[in-house]
């Protein structure tokens, strides 16, 4: 099952990838977008916002799947 919910998280993780809108790679990314942006295309900072916070909750379950011990 642990490598079944990892091939999953990864899947997800790769669809992240393939958009026309970027996923950030750190909060600090996207900071820096939207500080350049001066409010500008709020729209696109919004859906970064929401991948980036979608692959940092896959992040956090993958890590939890890795410290769980295997039956």
């Amino acid at each position: 099952m642990k490598v079944e919910i990892k091939k999953y998280i990864q899947s997800e993780i790769t669809k992240l990838d393939r958009s026309i809108v970027e996923t950030p790679e750190s909060m600090a990314e996207l900071e820096a977008f939207a500080y350049a942006n001066h409010g500008s295309n709020d729209i696109v900072l919004m859906h970064m916002a929401v991948k980036l916070g979608y692959k940092m909750a896959l992040n956090a379950v993958e890590h939890k799947v890795n410290t769980l011990k295997t039956k």
